[in-house]
């Protein structure tokens, strides 16, 4: 079979040589959809900046407001205000809103298992 036949599987032989067609069917039947892929990327690529990964490790406890998030960070609270609107727009964190004051927390329990998941992996190392 040249490199440029398909394998009876279905694979298409084009661009790679197969050597175990029936793993790469199966991963094949297993990946999930690309648009779940590309989002999950951009949650990993948000949480993959040192600043970003603050904020979020800090809300992982408790609720706070974009003024406490800036000084606990040590960047403005403009930048803070931004990557939270990234988070959100991620569905990573949630607002409650008390007066004139904006909190945020973490929206669901599975962040909070991202991130204690990799911490517990960088400690067992």
């Amino acid at each position: 079979m040249t490199s440029a036949e398909a394998h009876p599987s279905g694979i298409d032989t084009k661009h790679a040589r197969v050597v175990h067609p029936d793993q790469v069917a199966h991963a094949r039947r297993e990946a999930s959809p690309g648009d779940e892929v590309e989002r999950l990327s951009l949650i990993y690529k948000v949480l993959g900046d040192p600043s970003r990964l603050k904020i979020v490790m800090a809300l992982r406890r408790e609720a706070m407001c974009v003024c406490d998030l800036a000084a606990l960070t040590g960047i403005s609270e403009s930048a803070v205000s931004h990557q939270l609107r990234r988070f959100k727009d991620l569905s990573l964190v949630k607002t409650r809103r008390s007066g004139q004051v904006v909190y945020y927390s973490i929206d669901d329990k599975h962040v909070v298992l991202l991130l204690d998941i990799g911490l517990r992996h960088i400690r067992e190392k």
